[in-house]
């Protein structure tokens, strides 16, 4: 064989269950060998090892190098969770799971998640140190906290490897989190910050040269908090600001500004779904959960403990359906609330009687059965669906969408 078809063949034996792979060079490769002087058969047997490499070769190949994605991904997550998340936020999208998905879990396990404010956001999501400096209140009542250093991720793994969360930084989520906002204004805020702080909202539009749009984008994402103080405040702040004529670009205007009552927490949430894809408010379901407790949907923590085999109710938002080729027709949904997720397993049969519900739903309530393996210590629970109920409507507005895969 000359180099290019020895590559082609290897390429071919890594081609996993396409048609017409390695077949092709049996003439070429048989023939050649029975014309070198070996055996008809040793030709034969040896031809058959290629085929059946090629038939494990591709699947163990990609299992080792997943193997060891897999166990970098788990020591960072585990001893610099700051770090990683960081991350996995900067290499949005990716992978399973949404940015809402990663801050909530790794809000469950301790650490500092801080908004994105243009007072101290870079474009990426980046880490400072948590907790060192006192809080303050800017002049529409908010408090916020001052800008920390930034701390570079090789400094934080020279670290004591056995950390806890709240040893972590905490992370400030970037500006790329904003929806309809451009890496380059990002960018300019970033210079005009580094001349001196922000008085004002006008201050920021006239510094860094931001247009409507521009604004109103931060306005949305609550990203002019330090300014402004709350988003209602924020918006009619950043809508007052019209470009100038030529003449008057550059000037103040001088007028005693209107100061809004902030929104209920609840549409907050919505907001920031909307604008963000993500909040680091209360979660959604904390707003319904008296509403689901009177039909008694219990919740990821309430499911937790329980004894396997129990007949149980659970609701969450649908972050996740995964419908595998090998599950012969079985759906994996997870479901998220204000206490963790719920992973459920959907029945082909069931499947194909409530395919409305599993496939539409943004809100899900499952009736079934509780499954909890004792092997594991009770680690492995998924919940078994009988019955598949979609609450959508009880979200209102809320837009925090699911990731497919089939």
């Amino acid at each position: 064989f000359s180099g290019g078809e020895a590559d082609s063949l290897r390429r071919s034996m890594a081609a996993w269950k396409r048609q017409g792979g390695v077949q092709h060079f049996y003439e070429r490769l048989v023939g050649a060998m029975v014309a070198n002087g070996y055996t008809q058969d040793y030709a034969d047997a040896l031809f058959k090892q290629i085929e059946g490499f090629g038939e494990y070769g591709f699947p163990e190949s990609h299992a080792a190098s997943f193997a060891l994605l897999v166990y970098v991904s788990c020591w960072l997550k585990c001893h610099e969770p700051a770090c990683f998340l960081a991350a996995m936020l900067n290499s949005q999208p990716l992978g399973f799971y949404s940015s809402s998905q990663l801050v909530q879990d790794a809000r469950r396990h301790g650490l500092d998640v801080l908004p994105i404010d243009v007072s101290y956001s870079d474009w990426d999501c980046s880490l400072e140190k948590s907790g060192s400096e006192p809080n303050f209140t800017s002049p529409h009542g908010a408090e916020l906290r001052p800008l920390a250093g930034s701390l570079n991720a090789a400094e934080k793994f020279g670290s004591d490897p056995h950390l806890n969360p709240h040893s972590q930084p905490a992370v400030r989520l970037g500006l790329r989190m904003v929806a309809g906002l451009h890496a380059r204004v990002a960018l300019r805020i970033g210079v005009a910050r580094k001349q001196g702080v922000f008085a004002s909202t006008e201050d920021l539009a006239m510094r860094c040269g931001l247009d409507a749009g521009d604004l109103k984008a931060l306005a949305s994402a609550d990203a002019l908090l330090s300014l402004s103080g709350h988003r209602r405040q924020q918006v009619w702040d950043a809508s007052a600001l019209h470009r100038a004529p030529a003449l008057l670009q550059g000037a103040p205007v001088y007028e005693t500004p209107l100061v809004l009552a902030a929104a209920h927490e609840a549409q907050e949430v919505q907001f920031d779904y909307a604008a963000t894809g993500l909040t680091l408010r209360s979660h959604p379901l904390s707003f319904l959960r008296a509403r689901l407790a009177a039909k008694n949907l219990l919740s990821a923590a309430q499911l937790r403990d329980l004894p396997h085999g129990r007949l149980v109710r659970a609701c969450g938002i649908v972050t996740m359906r995964q419908q595998p080729q090998t599950a012969k027709g079985v759906v994996f949904v997870t479901l998220e609330d204000e206490t963790g997720c719920i992973n459920v397993i959907v029945w082909k049969s069931l499947k194909e009687k409530q395919r409305a519900e599993l496939l539409r739903a943004r809100l899900l309530a499952v009736y079934g059965i509780w499954q909890r393996d004792e092997d594991s210590g009770g680690q492995v629970r998924h919940l078994i669906a009988k019955r598949l109920v979609d609450l959508t409507d009880w979200l209102g507005d809320l837009s925090a969408g699911s990731r497919d895969f089939h």
